[in-house]
């Protein structure tokens, strides 16, 4: 607790007290300075350090505050005491007051957080609950409004018996702020800065009423459900995808799945049929988030024509395309021996072996009767 040091010397057939407060802690908003003998003599030294300000109460009533300096006490210091006392022609030593000594520096790390989940409505999610907690930093700044709401006759008042109070005072005020702001909910954790200035903007004046100034006020964190947070994220990374590239993605994979599976290219296609719907799909949902048409979806790609080398009397010819191919058969220049060959095969090899070219050799017709 503060150190008071009572001082007294012979002066003019008289007592003369010292009167001060010499602050060794850290959380002391409020001091009542004890008297010796509950009583201050006429002439007695005030002394009120930086960071501090004294108040003079009688009987109950708020009379003199001064600030920081070094006071002789009489009346020409002390008008609105010695109006309450009567005293017109200077007052006689000693005299009754109490003295309350208040710190005025700022009162740092002060914790708060919601016990509570607060509820919100947003209107995609609906009612979500959140939680969050932060700092703030807090001075004495009206002594006779800090003494006459909190302190009362408490001659030793600290941050500690105050902060419950003003915690509640937060939360409430807290709650109030984001339930009037109506902004979307991933912005609480995004825009913490701009969250914490609003609140305070809310909160300053409610402080001021019990004397006390809020010079910082910090939100360090917002909490709320896992589940929201992974849509939260979800929705953030389709705002950012470009679904031109998400398409052929999604495609590629289908095909590389597909190729692993006993389907093979029937397996394929359907990936790939599965994969665009996807694409249209999500494109879809996207635009209309955003109140416009959705975009039609390209059609697929061309599948690569297959061309084939022959061997005819011999010789190597072509390449020909599967059209060509079949006029050779009904012109019977080509029959399941023929040899042939395109890229990605190994080697030549009998046309009726090769499953692509089994179709030409299906529909040639056959010969007209009696020919």
């Amino acid at each position: 607790m503060g150190l008071m040091d009572k001082i007294k010397a012979k002066v003019s057939g008289e007592f003369i007290d010292i009167i001060q407060w010499l602050d060794q802690t850290n959380d002391t908003l409020a001091y009542r300075f004890e008297r010796y003998q509950n009583e201050i003599k006429n002439g007695a030294k005030l002394t009120v350090r930086e960071g501090q300000m004294a108040v003079f109460i009688n009987e109950g009533q708020i009379a003199d505050v001064f600030k920081p300096g070094m006071y002789t006490l009489t009346t020409e210091n002390l008008p609105i005491l010695a109006t309450l006392k009567g005293w017109k022609y200077g007052f006689n030593s000693p005299f009754l007051a109490e003295v309350y000594f208040l710190s005025t520096r700022n009162i740092t790390d002060q914790k708060w957080g919601t016990k509570n989940a607060i509820m919100l409505s947003d209107d995609r999610f609906g009612m979500i609950e959140i939680r969050a907690y932060g700092t703030y930093v807090m001075r004495v700044k009206d002594g006779a409004a800090f003494i006459r709401e909190i302190v009362g006759t408490d001659g030793n008042f600290t941050a500690e018996k105050i902060n419950e109070q003003l915690k509640s005072l937060i939360v409430a005020r807290f709650t109030d702020a984001v339930g009037e702001a109506k902004i979307p909910i991933e912005k609480y954790a995004a825009d913490i800065n701009e969250t914490s200035e609003t609140v305070f903007n809310i909160i300053a004046p409610e402080f001021e009423k019990y004397g006390i100034e809020v010079t910082k006020f910090i939100i360090e964190n917002i909490s709320m459900p896992e589940e929201i947070k992974k849509e939260i994220f979800e929705l953030s990374r389709l705002d950012k995808i470009d679904l031109d590239k998400f398409t052929k993605l999604k495609t590629a994979k289908a095909i590389e799945v597909a190729a692993a599976n006993e389907s093979g290219t029937a397996g394929a296609g359907m990936g790939m049929g599965m994969g665009f719907a996807m694409a249209n799909q999500m494109g879809q949902a996207m635009s209309n988030s955003q109140n416009r048409p959705a975009a039609p979806s390209a059609p697929p790609p061309l599948p690569p024509s297959l061309n084939f080398f022959i061997v005819l009397n011999g010789k190597q010819e072509g390449p020909f395309d599967i059209s060509y191919l079949k006029n050779m058969v009904i012109q019977k220049s080509l029959d399941k021996n023929t040899l042939v060959w395109r890229e990605g095969m190994a080697n030549w090899t009998a046309a009726g072996q090769v499953p692509e070219l089994n179709s030409i050799f299906v529909s040639v017709p056959p010969p007209i009767p009696g020919a």
